[in-house]
């Protein structure tokens, strides 16, 4: 089995090449909703390098009703939270460097949240860059109530087997610019 350390660097090079090779494919993922997928809240996040811009899709939620939050890293090792945002407002660093709403907005809790990802496995399986941010943030949501994790990913960011350990968090399905996944849970 490839370490996680080896799938990231070779995943990392195949979403750098998928990102100019399919420019439109966030638009074309975003077709894939489902018609009944309804969300109070929907988490999203700000694309970084190389990660699909989720934006078609969270605009296409959005349309159906949905609050936009996205997310704030407080501190290291610590599960993210998601503050209110709207188009035009100010962003500012948060404690990773990233820009993320004010400490003035609204803290807010999806319903629905949408991942970015370096590869994903049909059984729901997730590689993310490595921090475990959204792993401890999809357990703590988890805990407290129910969130429906879908991570947003080229169709060819999926691998056979995705390593996975105790402290991973799988998601609920799988949104791509072929389709949307619901994982085949074992």
């Amino acid at each position: 089995m490839t370490s996680k350390h080896d799938l990231r660097r070779d995943q990392r090079a195949l979403r750098r090449s998928l990102a100019s090779r399919v420019p439109g494919a966030a638009a074309m993922a975003a077709e894939n909703l489902p018609a009944d997928l309804r969300s109070a809240i929907v988490g999203g996040y700000l694309p970084v390098g190389s990660e699909m811009d989720p934006g078609p899709v969270l605009q296409h939620l959005v349309a159906r009703g949905a609050k936009l939050a996205l997310p704030v890293c407080l501190a290291p090792e610590r599960p993210l939270i998601f503050r209110a945002f709207c188009a035009g407002d100010r962003l500012v660093p948060d404690a990773q460097g990233l820009a993320a709403p004010a400490p003035s907005a609204e803290v807010l809790v999806p319903d629905v949240l949408i991942l970015p990802l370096l590869a994903f496995d049909a059984h729901g399986g997730r590689l993310g860059q490595g921090g475990g941010y959204y792993d401890r943030t999809l357990q703590a949501f988890r805990s407290a109530g129910r969130v429906w994790a879908i991570g947003l990913a080229y169709a060819c960011q999926e691998v056979d087997c995705v390593p996975v350990d105790g402290m991973d968090q799988s998601l609920d399905a799988i949104l791509t610019e072929t389709g949307y996944i619901v994982p085949k849970r074992t």
